[in-house]
């Protein structure tokens, strides 16, 4: 057994290494290809499936997955019908959609009445389907809810039974299905529509019926038409205001890009001193709203607020703000639209599918795509209906040849011996053909009357007169888009609704300064050399004892400032952190503080260097290097006007910066140098540079090896002392030093 078993291994061995080097053991053989071709073979398809048959609507307003299942509602009787469980839709559906029930019952609750995520809704529904504006607020089970097509459905199928619209095979080939449904009026605009495919999207926002079908037909008459004139902008189901930006909804209009601020709706019930908020914009939801006001709140950059809950009932949807005594509901309301959902934007992107192909397009390319897309079903349904009347004139022509010997008809028909005889003894009887001879050998016997004949002959004159108008219908595009332009009418005196979204003009409103509602009152800032911060109140600093500090640490700084000063740390990264005295909590001195790299997000390996107080950016920075160079900079330098947090080459990174000051007007400054001599210089000396990292001005002019090693502002009292040390002009030797002891009168 051994022997056999070691046999058969050296054999799997040999075959092995008689394999191509593209065999891998326990893999088989791998065949070497370029990953760009897998792609393009495996990936590919895939991508065009999801741009073209899932994710991007088309001309008529739909993805496939709504035609699908408002094409299977249409067959079910359900456009006259009563309400039926929505489990049996969701069934029936899955014969022209082969996903699962969950994917098709939910696209059925967006398109509901009850759901409230379009303007025009095309289910009628009955139940729990859930609501557009709360993520909480979930639909029932398709086994409880009720639904059927909405009235306005009639325009989705009209005449689509009259050749209209092409039809495709199911995945299965047991049935048919439409490519586009033929809606007598632009739904692609009148429902949003949001869609993402592979490497691109879709974002269409609805606009009022009225206003679209108006907008349709004054550009059916008149190409150059101005579509702001008569398409004011979009109408959101959830209401709100439109922060309206002429040029910003232009160039919506005119690339089919761009974005819309959506500002929610609010009254001020003052008996009970509460904002009832009840029209959100169409991105966000009640509880997302909810959970930023909770968070500013609790971040305390808003004291207003005492109470937030969410008073959505059977009535709509109402979020309730409790504020407390005293404080102006408007201006409140202007900060949480600045920091909350409260004012949203809806980025518009009108990529839609156009012959199978996505084409990001206006508002009035969709239009006359439409346009074409509706010309083009209207010739058809009117040479379906042509054809049919041509085949009925023809019938009763051949009847009334009859009429004039109906004895000779029925003396035909009874003499003739075989049955298969009687069409062609008729035919070569009266002169007409073998349709006509068929037609006339099917007539009941009970009919064979003048009275009946006569009637169905009386119908000849005015199919002749349809016949004609229709053949002129097709002939005459005029009269094409004047059908157009009837059944948009019709649309607009059946289902137009007043607007639900308005517009605010910020032109009109008041153009006042914010105010600055953060606490203001004394404090006391104290910065270590290794980083710590300390915000003490002056209560707090007269009870307070020793300050605690790392072991080794000292306090650098100590300013007295107001809790709405800004504070401005320097790194030795030649990096800037701006930040406010309001953001840190009132500590004691007996606390070690809050460590600012860590409070700050300094960058790795990055460590203080020295803090600034302000509260206007008035002044001047005056910095002090190693080489023996000053600069002057003026703060506002480093003022913005967003809020950056950041601001990189905060000051030369030539030379070591030794020491930082902020003075108001000319200071005297005295710099000591390593070899042991000093210079008082008046900052008025050095011009200010609006460059952050200049490198200033010689000060002192120093010997080889020797540098800057200190320096400080120079008070009144000291004046008289450093007298010797003052220098008319710069740069200058300086005076021997050996009698000045270090200081640390770094003032702020």
């Amino acid at each position: 057994m051994a022997k056999r078993k070691d046999h058969r291994k050296n054999n799997t061995e040999k075959k092995v290494k008689a394999l191509p080097d593209a065999y891998i053991a326990g893999s088989g053989i791998v065949a070497e290809e370029v990953i760009t071709d897998t792609l393009e073979k495996n990936y590919m398809p895939y991508a065009m499936s999801v741009i073209v048959s899932r994710a991007l609507p088309e001309i008529d307003g739909f993805k496939p997955s709504h035609r699908k299942l408002l094409y299977t509602m249409y067959k079910m009787g359900l456009l006259t019908g009563p309400k039926t469980k929505s489990a049996n839709i969701v069934g029936q559906t899955m014969k022209l959609n082969p996903h699962g029930d969950a994917a098709i019952y939910e696209t059925m609750v967006r398109l509901s009445k009850g759901n409230e995520a379009l303007l025009h809704p095309f289910v009628d529904s009955k139940g729990n389907f859930g609501k557009a504006y709360s993520k909480n607020m979930a639909y029932a089970a398709s086994r409880y809810t009720e639904a059927k097509l909405d009235p306005i459905c009639n325009e989705l199928f009209h005449d689509i039974d009259k050749d209209t619209v092409d039809f495709v095979p199911n995945y299965d080939n047991e049935t048919v299905e439409p490519t586009l449904l033929p809606a007598t009026f632009p739904t692609v605009l009148v429902n949003a529509n949001v869609g993402i495919a592979v490497s691109m999207a879709s974002a269409v926002c609805p606009f009022n019926l009225a206003e679209v079908c108006e907008t349709t037909i004054a550009l059916i008459k008149n190409p150059e038409h101005d579509i702001m004139s008569t398409l004011k902008g979009p109408d959101f189901p959830g209401g709100g205001f439109i922060v309206y930006d002429e040029h910003e909804l232009r160039n919506v209009y005119d690339t089919g890009r761009g974005s819309i601020k959506v500002r929610s709706r609010y009254n001020y019930d003052e008996s009970s001193n509460c904002i009832e908020v009840t029209q959100i914009p169409p991105t966000t939801t009640v509880e997302a709203i909810m959970d930023k006001i909770i968070e500013l709140v609790k971040g305390g950059k808003i004291n207003e607020v005492s109470y937030i809950r969410d008073e959505t009932d059977i009535n709509g949807l109402k979020i309730a703000i409790d504020i407390k005594k005293g404080v102006d509901p408007d201006k409140l309301m202007k900060k949480l639209f600045k920091s909350t959902p409260l004012q949203d934007s809806y980025s518009c992107n009108f990529n839609i599918l156009i012959s199978g192909m996505p084409k990001v397009m206006g508002v009035k390319e969709i239009l006359e795509e439409w346009i074409a897309f509706r010309r083009e079903c209207i010739k058809r349904r009117t040479y379906f209906e042509l054809s049919k009347k041509k085949d009925r004139l023809h019938l009763l022509k051949g009847l009334q040849k009859i009429l004039l010997d109906i004895d000779k008809a029925i003396h035909i028909v009874r003499e003739t011996e075989e049955e298969s005889e009687v069409v062609p003894n008729l035919m070569i009887g009266f002169g007409i053909d073998e349709i006509q001879a068929e037609y006339v050998a099917e007539i009941k016997l009970r009919h064979l009357n003048k009275e009946y004949i006569i009637n169905r002959i009386a119908d000849i004159e005015q199919l002749e007169k349809d016949i004609a108008e229709m053949e002129g219908i097709l002939k005459d595009d005029k009269k094409i888009k004047n059908i157009i332009i009837d059944e948009l009418n019709d649309v607009v005196k059946k289902y137009q609704q007043p607007r639900r979204t308005l517009f605010i003009y910020t032109a009109d409103e008041p153009d006042e300064d914010e105010e600055d509602d953060t606490p203001d009152f004394p404090v006391t800032l104290f910065m270590s050399q290794s980083g710590y911060f300390k915000k003490i109140t002056p209560q707090s600093l007269r009870m307070s004892g020793e300050q605690k500090l790392k072991e080794g640490d000292i306090i650098k700084d100590t300013v007295e400032t107001t809790n709405r000063s800004e504070l401005l740390f320097f790194t030795d990264k030649y990096q800037v952190y701006k930040t406010k005295t309001s953001q840190f909590k009132n500590t004691k001195a007996s606390e070690m503080g809050v460590f600012i790299p860590v409070q700050l997000g300094f960058d790795e390996e990055e460590n203080f260097k020295a803090m600034i107080v302000t509260q206007d950016y008035s002044g001047y920075i005056i910095m002090i290097f190693a080489n023996g160079k000053a600069a002057k900079i003026p703060l506002s330098a480093y003022e913005t006007k967003t809020n950056r947090k950041k601001l990189a080459n905060a000051y030369s990174s030539k030379s070591e910066l030794v020491k930082m000051f902020l003075v108001s007007d000319n200071t005297d400054i005295l710099v000591r140098t390593t070899n042991g001599r000093a210079v008082v210089f008046n900052t008025g000396m050095i011009l200010p540079k609006a460059t952050r990292d200049t490198q200033g001005v010689q000060v002192v002019s120093l010997k080889t090896k020797a540098a800057v090693d200190n320096a400080f502002i120079v008070t009144e009292e000291m004046a008289v002392d450093l007298k010797k040390y003052f220098v008319k002009s710069i740069p200058a030797v300086g005076s021997l030093a050996k009698d000045i002891a270090d200081s640390d009168q770094l003032t702020f």
